[in-house]
């Protein structure tokens, strides 16, 4: 008799002291901090010189990312190149990246393409890279924002659905991951047919960009 009732005092016990424990709290929103930091992380040079040494499936690709537009307050708007190492003065892919935080905590990255790209080709060596145009003269790409979010020490995210149009190589439209670390980038980048085969982008993995002084 007195077992169970030492047992009915600690099972009363545990009971209050669970229901006396406040819930967790909810992740705060993403402050300046958070954005500041990734787009500190994402502004630099990049090469995937090492991985491409030592997998063949993988191409020697170079990234440059910088900013631009630096007075507009609570975002950031980057001007991106990337390039095949043997061809950098002919970027394959140029784009703006507009960065805000988001109501869940999170981040996004908006992305946008530009009118005739290639005369804006080497934009990125400049002292003040786009400096003629203005947001209005972008061209939005809807349902292509990558969504990060912060997680043991980086930013993980990346496209959700299948609302990122993509007429490339027969696809229906593309999708994004992304993991962005201090001094590197994994990114996966992959477009899809209507039937759910993929139609390009990399079959082994994701390109490892990293951290290179130009």
């Amino acid at each position: 008799m007195r077992t169970r009732r030492l047992a009915a005092v600690a099972l009363a016990a545990g009971l209050a002291a669970a229901l006396a424990t406040p819930p967790a709290a909810a992740a705060p929103p993403a402050g300046a901090g958070d954005l500041d930091r990734l787009a500190a992380w994402l502004t630099g040079s990049f090469s995937s010189a090492a991985q491409a040494a030592r997998d063949t499936n993988f191409f020697d690709i170079r990234l440059r990312i910088v900013p631009i537009w630096k007075h507009r307050a609570g975002e950031h708007w980057l001007y991106v190149e990337q390039a095949a190492a043997a061809k950098l003065d002919r970027p394959y892919r140029q784009r703006v990246y507009r960065a805000t935080a988001t109501p869940d905590g999170g981040l996004e990255s908006a992305v946008f393409a530009l009118r005739d790209p290639l005369r804006f080709a080497g934009e990125w060596k400049k002292d003040a890279p786009l400096a003629g145009l203005t947001p209005d003269s972008l061209l939005a790409r809807e349902g292509c924002s990558v969504l990060l979010k912060w997680a043991d020490g980086r930013f993980v995210g990346g496209t959700r659905g299948t609302g990122c149009a993509s007429d490339l190589r027969g696809a229906a439209h593309a999708t994004s991951e992304v993991t962005v670390e201090k001094d590197r980038m994994l990114s996966l980048d992959r477009g899809w047919d209507v039937a759910g085969k993929q139609a390009w982008g990399s079959t082994a993995g994701p390109y490892e960009f990293r951290r290179v002084k130009e």
